[in-house]
């Protein structure tokens, strides 16, 4: 009965972070502490979070194609190393002892609080008024080695990456937060697919739970999307901030 109820605990925290990604992102302060809970060991975890989260961002990159049509040349200049990134960061949660991974994960998950409280700042950087969005080459280079480690940081852990992507972004010279968004949604697939592969062929994605929960995720991010309009996305940042710091608290009291 309590397997049970765990069950379909993960059902409505994978339903529950796909919305909160639709509309805000930040899902993964929800998903992965639930699989935690749920008596799921760390590394198995982050995996089968992967596994489950990333196809309800499929819809989303499928959305903003149209946004990013200026900007294809860039996309494919930053895909590389969201590819070489996100494989690279799965390669070194994969060796990482699980012991060592259980001490970073407290730091990882008040990080990754900590920077999704800090999208305000960010959204007022992205949303400056000069209208010149060209991306220079010093600004390509910067994009490229500040993307691999993104990447990176994506394939080990992930939350987070989109609002580190959308500073970086900007500081490339891109303005137009719609454009920003689509390229941040495709590369962020692209991180976390890769990663997902990896996952797979090492074997450790739960798949019974990364099911249910892909499920729950792709539901919950067709509903955000179609709230997205009607709900006020500071009073939801600061439950999902509320969230990650409740849980970096308890998983610190864990240790």
């Amino acid at each position: 009965m309590e397997n049970l109820i765990g069950m379909v605990a993960l059902f409505f925290a994978g339903m529950i972070a796909g919305a909160i990604n639709s509309v805000a992102g930040g899902g993964t302060l929800l998903s992965f502490p639930a699989l935690l809970a749920f008596g799921v060991p760390a590394i198995p975890a982050n995996a089968t979070n992967t596994a489950a989260m990333w196809p309800g961002s499929l819809s989303s990159a499928y959305a903003y194609s149209r946004d990013i049509k200026p900007d294809r040349g860039l996309l494919t200049a930053l895909f590389l190393p969201s590819l070489i990134g996100g494989l690279l960061g799965a390669i070194v949660l994969v060796i990482t002892p699980p012991a060592v991974f259980d001490l970073v994960v407290p730091f990882l998950v008040l990080f990754a609080t900590l920077l999704f409280a800090s999208r305000d700042l960010i959204d007022r950087l992205i949303k400056r008024t000069e209208t010149d969005e060209r991306v220079s080459m010093p600004g390509r280079v910067w994009g490229f080695l500040f993307q691999l480690f993104v990447a990176t940081y994506g394939g080990y852990f992930g939350a987070g990456i989109g609002i580190l992507m959308l500073g970086s972004l900007s500081i490339m010279g891109l303005r137009d937060i719609h454009r920003m968004n689509g390229l941040k949604t495709i590369l962020a697939v692209g991180i976390n697919l890769i990663a997902f592969f990896y996952f797979a062929a090492r074997g450790l994605i739960n798949w019974p739970l990364a099911i249910l929960m892909t499920i729950g995720s792709i539901i919950g991010g067709f509903a955000g999307a179609r709230l997205a309009t009607r709900v006020d996305q500071r009073v939801l940042r600061g439950f999902v901030v509320a969230i990650g710091l409740v849980v970096s608290v308890w998983l610190f009291i864990k240790l």
